[in-house]
Formats: structure tokens, C-alpha cells, sequence
């Protein structure tokens, strides 16, 4: 069995291997989780750039999660994507 989660911005089900993990700390920040297995509360992301751009436009972490995503969040997985895309 194939582990499944949706995206916060697409809202699709998708491969949890093809999707970028993001956690809250215990200081109460989000952070980017690439392996995906730190522990604490996570919401997952897709690599496409729409998804990434509405995810930004309407801080969906941020309400996913209920703690603060920073602009630098954002850039990080933009930046993630990109290098690995």
C-alpha cells in the first residue's frame, strides 16, 4: 500500500514520496522536513509551481499548520523544487 496525502493547495491525493513535507517546530515556526519523518504536526505540497504560487499568495501553510510560515519558507521550497526539479 502506497502511502497517499494531499496538497495543501491543490487539494489532490497524491504518492507521499512525490510530495515535500513541512512541519511545525517546537518553537512554533514552520519548517521545510525533507525526509519527511521529524516529528510534529505536517502539511504537504506539490512540486508544481502553482501550487507553490498559490500556496505563497494565500499562505496556506501557514492555516494548514497554525503557526507562521515565513517568506524564507516559501523561497526555500521554490528553491527545493528547483534544484531537484
Amino acid at each position: 500500500m502506497i502511502p497517499m496525502r494531499m496538497c495543501v493547495a491543490c487539494r489532490q491525493m497524491k504518492d507521499k514520496r512525490e510530495l515535500v513535507r513541512c512541519r511545525v517546530t517546537p518553537e512554533g515556526m514552520v519548517e521545510i522536513d525533507p525526509t519527511g519523518k521529524k516529528n510534529g504536526r505536517g502539511a504537504y505540497i506539490c512540486s508544481s509551481q502553482e501550487c507553490r504560487k498559490k500556496a505563497r499568495k494565500c499562505d496556506l501553510l501557514s492555516k494548514a499548520l497554525g503557526a507562521k510560515a515565513t517568506a524564507e519558507t516559501y523561497d526555500a521550497l521554490d528553491a527545493l523544487w528547483e534544484n531537484n526539479g
